[in-house]
């Protein structure tokens, strides 16, 4: 049993190896999860949870959970939406409680609670066709420095899977559907300007190698990988915020970043998603509009 904040947390089979390939146990999962409570629940709070839990580890059936787990105990607030109930993370106790009920990712609504109307950020997620695409790398620096052109600054994730998410914070939130149209308008220029990698194609079985620019999936209702969030794969990948130059110097694959180096990374970087000020999009905006 654990004492957080005064509310008292059971650990279930501590030694449960969660990620047995990398000798992880649930007692170790909750203490990673304790030292990226701070950036997990920023990234979090005010969105609709989902959760994706393994009971027997990675290796084992695992199923995603919407709803908050009964019994629920009192201090796990929730937020109801379309008759479901979502757990809220805002509290350590809350993130260790999920811990302990094997709950390995956590993936953020798009839209924040209470209002499915505006964004506020703007993602394009490059989602590789390729089970392990050697050139996801060269792909985001490639639309980081076409926003750059835009005059808009933004910061690369690794979803802690395969592929990469380019974030925009905005000033002001915007309509999902105005920033819908921006992300269509950007990948069909990448797609025309690198035919060999880019492609807008929904249908993965009609992409090749190519890398889709998913614009559609910016949507209420939708979740992203929340910015820290461990992922359930072999080498425990962490959803991780990335530095440009990290991006560019061709060195790193998403793999690289995981339970065993984050702490370390955070320690140095501090958290990267704080790295770009928010931006304002209107004249881009504008000019996408017109051209519609």
């Amino acid at each position: 049993m654990l004492l957080v904040e005064g509310e008292q947390i059971k650990v279930t089979n501590p030694d449960k190896p969660l990620w047995p390939e990398d000798g992880i146990t649930k007692l170790q999962y909750m203490e990673k999860l304790a030292f990226l409570s701070p950036v997990l629940m920023k990234h979090c709070r005010n969105r609709y949870l989902t959760t994706i839990r393994f009971p027997h580890g990675i290796g084992d059936k695992s199923f995603y959970q919407k709803n908050c787990p009964l019994p629920k105990p009192d201090f796990v607030r929730i937020a109801e939406s379309n008759d479901i109930s979502y757990v809220q993370l805002d509290s350590l106790p809350t993130l260790l409680w999920l811990g302990n009920l094997a709950c390995l990712e956590f993936h953020a609504s798009f839209d924040l609670i209470g209002d499915t109307e505006y964004a506020p950020e703007w993602v394009l997620d490059l989602d590789p066709t390729l089970k392990d695409e050697p050139r996801i790398m060269e792909a985001a620096g490639i639309v980081g420095k076409l926003l750059q052109s835009l005059g808009i600054q933004s910061v690369p994730k690794t979803s802690g899977a395969t592929g990469l998410q380019i974030i925009v914070p905005l000033a002001e939130p915007r309509p999902f559907e105005e920033l819908r149209q921006l992300g269509q308008f950007i990948g069909d220029f990448l797609s025309r300007a690198h035919p060999g990698l880019f492609t807008v194609e929904r249908l993965t079985k009609n992409r090749g190698d190519l890398i889709y620019v998913d614009y559609l999936q910016h949507f209420a209702g939708k979740t992203i990988a929340a910015p820290y969030t461990p992922r359930a794969r072999i080498g425990a990948p962490v959803s991780t915020p990335l530095t440009w130059d990290e991006v560019h110097n061709g060195r790193y694959r998403p793999r690289d970043f995981n339970l065993h180096n984050i702490t370390e990374r955070l320690q140095t970087f501090g958290d990267l998603m704080d790295s770009v000020p928010p931006q304002r999009l209107d004249s881009v905006l504008q000019f996408v509009a017109s051209h519609q």
